[in-house]
Order: structure tokens, then sequence, then C-alpha cells
């Protein structure tokens, strides 16, 4: 096996688990209202998309047009309903769902900046801004729970609620595997 096919073969994994708990968080879940199934489904059509995208060529899979929109359209969705919500004040919920949103854009970006419709300066920019937030989201997604885990159990400090540290995990792993995925050549 190549190192290229482990490469596509572990990001394949990451990115049909994620798809899994996404799916998981819609559809188990209780209490977390629309905007939270609406969350939860568009991170499993991502991660989804994510897990088959190493294995196609840059002409083959769906069409960029279309793909570029939905996600385009996905990427508008968490900045459009944090503003909207009535929960919380509305730039709290903007700088939550920012990162989200970044996800969203990097793959409405794939196809364009693959596909070579843009020029190779501007193109260069772009990708390298939504690596690197992808990355410093990842980073601390992967590490804001690290404190926690070393509190004993009976402490102040300690929690049982798993759910936070594996969102966190499980965020953090497919920003991470995003910012990889747009530095791939396919």
């Amino acid at each position: 096996m190549s190192a290229t096919a482990a490469v596509h073969g572990m990001l394949t994994a990451l990115f049909a688990a994620a798809a899994v708990y996404a799916l998981r968080q819609a559809v188990l879940t209780r209490g977390c209202g629309w905007r939270g199934r609406g969350d939860s489904l568009l991170h499993t059509v991502m991660a989804s998309a994510m897990a088959v995208m190493p294995w196609y060529g840059i002409g083959e899979g769906p069409s960029p047009g279309r793909t570029t929109f939905f996600f385009a359209a996905a990427a508008l969705w968490f900045p459009l309903t944090a503003v909207l919500s009535l929960r919380g004040p509305r730039w709290d919920g903007l700088t939550r769902r920012s990162p989200h949103a970044v996800g969203m854009a990097a793959m409405a970006w794939m196809p364009v900046r693959h596909g070579g419709v843009t020029d190779a300066q501007t193109g260069d920019v772009i990708t390298g801004v939504l690596t690197l937030c992808l990355l410093a989201y990842a980073l601390r997604s992967l590490t804001r729970d690290m404190p926690a885990l070393r509190e004993a159990p009976g402490s102040a400090g300690f929690s049982t609620d798993l759910d936070g540290p594996y969102d966190h995990f499980w965020h953090g792993s497919t920003a991470m595997g995003t910012a990889i995925m747009l530095l791939m050549h396919h």
C-alpha cells in the first residue's frame, strides 16, 4: 500500500466515523431543537462527502457547481442562525458558530480551488487563510479538555459529562482532516 493510499484510508475512516457521530447527534440528542439538528445533519453531509473525496479525481464525482453552492449555503447557515437566535448574545453565538462556517466554506472552496477556477496567487491566499483557521480551531478543540482530564473523580473540577469532550474531539478531528484535505492535491 502506498503512503498516499494509507493517508486516504485514514481520512476516509476519520470522516466516516465523524459522519456516524454527527448523525447520532442529530437523531438521538434530545432538546437540541431544529438548529441543533440542522447543524448535525450538515456535519453528517460534510463528513460523508469528505469520506469519499480522497478517492475521486478533480473531474470526477458530483458537479463542482452544485457542491460549491450547497456548502456555501451551509457556511451561511451557521452565522445566520446565530444572528436569528433568541438565545444569548448574538456576538457569542457568532463566535461559537464561526469555526463550523469556516469548515463549510472550506468544503465550498475545494472544488473551486482544485478545479483551477481561480489564479494561483488568490487561490493560495484563500486556501492559506482557511487552513490556518481550521488548524487553530482543531488545536483549540483537541486540547481544551486536557486540564479537566487530569482532575480526580470527586474533585470540584471533575465532570462526568462526556458529551463535551467527545464533541470537542470530533469537531477538532474533523477540522484537522479538512485542513489536510484542503492542502492535498487529488
